[in-house]
């Protein structure tokens, strides 16, 4: 996920949720999101 842009990571978190998809996915994508301390509050705000 090292190579994945930072709002590319936030879309596709967002459309995991709305899609419900698998959620330990979810999970990893969030973490990665923690990982990378990027908050999804500022991004959505865009």
């Amino acid at each position: 996920m090292k190579d994945l842009a930072d709002q590319t990571l936030i879309e596709a978190y967002i459309k995991a949720k709305e899609l419900s998809l698998d959620p330990e996915f979810i999970s990893i994508i969030a973490d990665e999101i923690e990982h990378r301390k990027l908050n999804l509050i500022d991004i959505n705000a865009d």
